[in-house]
């Protein structure tokens, strides 16, 4: 599947036509949107796995989705023996069955689509999290490392080879150059959220649409949509700036002014 390709126009003369594939097209785009919210490294990333989760629908990615769904219950079955809340190894399985009984541009990039992988994957990062910090100690250890090494497992997961050979450098220098700040779990969610929304946004501006109200509709929408939301992105990043401040938004700022 390819994402859109983008055409610059002159004087209805056509100058220039790129073609991205999609997991490129994608990854791009989560990260420009990331950039307009966030200047923490973690949930960079997590806005660009984001981006990438619903084309887990695609059936060239089913032996993931098969590897998901074992992930999951051998991480419930180990939990479960060892008497540790194993509702982490469900959550994983549940990701995996959704991604299997889904077909390709359906559920996955509507609205529920979006409100459920945001969710479950919310989930995956809060029980990863509580799981190592309340009943596995490590002695002298930064727990926003640990978050550290859970994003960079799902970056493993949800990324392809060759995405993930450059995120993962990129991420850990990021996070070793970069000063540590908090994070709370609104900032991950809204990370996810931000990822899977950049997706269905961006696939709205292909001539196949996508099923926004599925699966109880399989009405299209096109590119309005995607420019909709894109006008909507706008102000919520300069709200979030003046809330939690951003250090692009800063250096657009500073430079105005």
């Amino acid at each position: 599947m390819l994402s859109p390709i983008i055409f610059i126009y002159d004087n209805q003369t056509l100058i220039k036509v790129i073609l991205l594939s999609s997991y490129k097209g994608h990854t791009i785009f989560a990260l420009v949107i990331s950039l307009l919210f966030f200047c923490n490294p973690i949930l960079i990333a997590l806005t660009v796995i984001g981006g990438n989760m619903p084309d887990f629908d695609h059936k060239f990615k089913k032996e993931k989705v098969y590897q998901m769904i074992i992930i999951g219950l051998t991480v419930f079955i180990g939990l479960y023996i060892f008497n540790l809340p194993y509702y982490l190894g469900l959550i994983i399985v549940f990701l995996g069955v959704v991604f299997f009984f889904s077909s390709h541009r359906s559920f996955t990039h509507s609205i529920f689509g979006l409100l459920t992988l945001t969710a479950a994957l919310s989930l995956v990062l809060i029980f990863s999290y509580t799981l190592v910090v309340d009943f596995i100690v490590f002695p002298k250890v930064n727990y926003y490392y640990v978050m550290l090494l859970i994003v960079i497992l799902l970056g493993f997961l949800f990324l392809s080879k060759k995405v993930f050979l450059i995120f993962l450098p990129l991420l850990v220098i990021s996070v070793l150059l970069l000063p540590i700040g908090g994070l709370s779990y609104i900032q991950l969610s809204l990370a996810v959220f931000l990822g899977v929304l950049s997706h269905i946004i961006l696939d709205s501006f292909t001539p196949a649409g996508i099923k926004l109200l599925a699966p109880l509709s399989s009405k299209k929408v096109h590119k309005k949509f995607g420019i909709i939301c894109i006008c909507l992105l706008i102000p919520l990043a300069i709200f979030y700036y003046f809330n939690f401040g951003n250090y692009f938004f800063s250096l657009i700022y500073n430079f105005i002014i």
